[in-house]
C-alpha cells in the first residue's frame, strides 16, 4: 500500500485528489474516498491536492494509531464485501469503470 484517505476526507466533497490520479485509483464511497493500494503506482500527485490533509503515506501512518486504523478500513473497502454487496470490490481496474459507490465501509458509516 503506498497512500491512504484518513478521517479527515468524512463528509469531504472536494474531489481534487480524483483528478490529479494518473492511474484512477481512488474510489468515492457514500461519505469518504478510498485508494485502491493494488492499482497505485506511489506517484504521490494526490496527497498536495487534498484541502483537508486527508491523505497520508501508509508506512507514516503505521506510526499513528488514529491513522493505522484507516489503513486497514482501506484494505476492507477493496477485500471484504461492502453493506448490501455479495462480493469484494477487489481490483476493478479504475475508479471510472465502476462510479461512485454510494457506499462505505462499516467503520466510516458509523462514524
Amino acid at each position: 500500500m503506498a497512500y491512504v484517505i484518513g478521517a479527515n476526507c468524512i463528509d469531504v466533497t472536494d474531489r481534487a485528489c480524483l483528478d490529479v490520479c494518473p492511474v484512477d485509483c481512488i474510489y468515492v464511497g457514500e461519505r469518504k474516498s478510498y485508494i485502491n493500494a493494488n492499482e497505485c503506482i506511489d506517484c504521490g500527485a494526490c496527497e498536495p491536492e487534498c484541502p483537508v490533509d486527508a491523505i497520508f503515506v501508509d508506512r507514516a501512518g503505521r506510526k499513528d494509531e488514529e491513522k493505522a486504523v484507516f489503513i486497514a478500513d482501506s484494505i476492507d473497502f477493496f477485500a471484504a464485501p461492502l453493506p448490501g454487496r455479495d462480493a469484494p470490490l477487489g481490483d476493478p481496474g479504475g475508479a471510472a469503470s465502476v462510479g461512485d459507490l454510494g457506499v462505505d465501509t462499516p467503520l466510516v458509516t458509523a462514524l
